[in-house]
């Protein structure tokens, strides 16, 4: 049986004290999941109840979200089981559903006027019904619960807020600091994932052919997304470039995603990266299959962050713009330096040479000298090659894998003081697609920026194999790049081999470090292997 709530009255005198005490246990704590608890066994106790429990709705209205029991490991939420049809929360109720001999009573929860929620309590120890005095003490204990538990979500939106703004000067940190750009890319997608409790986020920049591509992929998994390209007519893809967020509710199911990229994954937000008027590419942020859907308030604390990554990532673009002006300045300068004083020197001291060649009547001394004019014409028709390289630009590169390979190993010589040695084994050009080729020429460029900033080394050889077998008798291309340095450290910072061993593994291959070509095996080798 239970009870309709009528107007109520004042507690029992004799119970004041355990109502202050209950009221005082109450509000004293902020975060949300104790606060439940000890509402349910508070309300339990005053009421003489074997089983409590209270529902509130969530944030955003649309529903219930969470429950707390009293007794017996939230048995009372399976007991009391859904709300019965038509139930607005107002207060007691029948539900002819259960035994008619058991005891029901719904309170509920306000603050402000608006609802949070609603106790449920069933069944009193003694057998009887709910009468007027357990209302009243009930309804004494939901007003102050009410403040306590508006507080509580007070104090998780504000602890919210607080990580995502953490994770925002985390990101722009990363993007300013000069770095490496796939790295900084990589802290966008981890902070991300972390901050909206998804399972996986990628980070989506404008590909050259148009479309989406994803640059970076933080998930619990190994995931071979990255590199793929969501292309420009996909749905999606259209509305991100035009600056609009997308929020699904299940992209497994959803027509517009793509089936390959989002098996698995439930709620999703897709949102753009936009700053300045420019579309600077998306952020993903994907929980599991049938994961509670993201909440209002989340949406706009990730819309935030995107906006705050977007503009990070277009002061970073501006920075890299300036420091790569700043080297095209000055390859001009050395190329002007090499062609205005260096050929011209070696010019003239081939013509004296050449005169003094003339003047010998020592066949030895006039075959040494010719000798020697050689040399100096080969090497001035090599400086004029390094200084045609100087004047061009990135894009005018032949696009072979055997040329971007050895275009990055003579930009390494530069800052090294010596040039790598290098080894070609197979059809590289022929067997290697264009994504596992791109990925490899990046883990080149990070392995030889290692060996420049951190090993030390008098000595570089790069190999590029295309005749290996990968596990699975699979085809592949194997990249190793030994060097006689100092090795890596114990404890020493590893975040750019784990950007290695990430971009392999995201092409079903894999990359790990051994000794180098020093004595005793000094130095350190990495290699990087992925199938075609």
């Amino acid at each position: 049986m239970s009870v309709e709530p009528g107007p109520g009255g004042a507690p029992n005198p004799d119970d004041v004290p355990r109502l202050l005490e209950a009221m005082r246990a109450v509000g004293s704590g902020l975060q949300l999941r104790s606060t439940l608890e000890r509402i349910c066994e508070t309300a339990a106790e005053l009421a003489d109840a074997r089983y409590a429990a209270v529902a509130l709705t969530v944030e955003c209205g649309d529903g219930l979200a969470e429950h707390a029991g009293e007794d017996t490991g939230g048995q009372a939420v399976r007991w009391i089981g859904r709300l019965p049809d038509g139930y607005d929360g107002a207060g007691g109720t029948e539900d002819t559903r259960r035994p008619p001999e058991a005891g029901f009573l719904a309170v509920p929860v306000r603050v402000q006027g608006e609802s949070l929620g609603t106790f449920y309590l069933a069944e009193k120890r003694d057998g009887g019904p709910f009468g007027e005095h357990d209302l009243d003490m009930v309804r004494v204990l939901a007003r102050e619960a009410g403040i306590a538990v508006g507080n509580a979500r007070l104090y998780g939106a504000a602890k919210r807020r607080e990580r995502w703004i953490d994770g925002s000067v985390a990101v722009t940190t990363a993007l300013l600091s000069g770095g490496d750009a796939d790295e900084a890319l990589q802290v966008v997608a981890e902070q991300a994932r972390r901050l909206s409790d998804s399972l996986a986020a990628l980070v989506l920049l404008p590909a050259a052919a148009g479309g989406l591509e994803i640059v970076a992929v933080a998930s619990e998994n190994p995931s071979r997304a990255l590199g793929l390209v969501v292309p420009p007519e996909n749905a999606v893809a259209g509305q991100i470039l035009a600056g609009n967020a997308v929020f699904v509710e299940d992209a497994a199911s959803d027509p517009r995603m793509l089936a390959d990229l989002s098996r698995g994954y439930g709620p999703t937000m897709l949102l753009p990266l936009h700053s300045g008027g420019r579309v600077l590419g998306s952020l993903v942020m994907a929980r599991a299959a049938h994961a509670r859907p993201f909440t209002e308030v989340e949406r706009t604390l990730a819309t935030q962050f995107a906006s705050q990554a977007a503009l990070a990532l277009m002061m970073a673009e501006a920075q890299r713009d300036r420091e790569q002006l700043a080297v095209y300045e000055d390859r001009d300068r050395i190329a002007r330096d090499l062609h205005d004083l260096v050929i011209q020197r070696l010019f003239a001291t081939g013509m004296l040479l050449e005169s003094a060649q003339r003047r010998s009547v020592l066949p030895e001394v006039r075959k040494g000298v010719g000798k020697a004019v050689d040399e100096l014409d080969v090497t001035i028709q090599e400086i004029r090659t390094a200084i045609f390289a100087l004047q061009q630009g990135p894009a005018e590169f032949p696009t072979r894998l055997r040329t971007r390979v050895l275009r990055e190993i003579n930009m390494a010589a530069v800052p090294l003081g010596f040039k790598p040695s290098h080894r070609f084994v197979g059809s590289v050009d022929t067997v290697v697609g264009e994504l596992t080729a791109k990925n490899l020429v990046a883990a080149l460029r990070e392995a030889l920026s290692n060996a420049f900033r951190h090993a030390g080394a008098s000595r570089i050889d790069v190999t590029v194999d295309a005749t290996v077998r990968l596990p699975g008798e699979r085809s592949g291309v194997r990249l190793t790049v030994t060097d006689d340095g100092v090795g890596i450290p114990e404890g020493g910072r590893r975040s750019g081999l784990k950007n290695l061993k990430r971009r392999a593994e995201s092409l079903g291959g894999d990359s790990w470090y051994g000794p180098g070509s020093g004595k005793d095996g000094g130095g350190t080798s990495v290699i990087w292997e992925a199938p075609y």
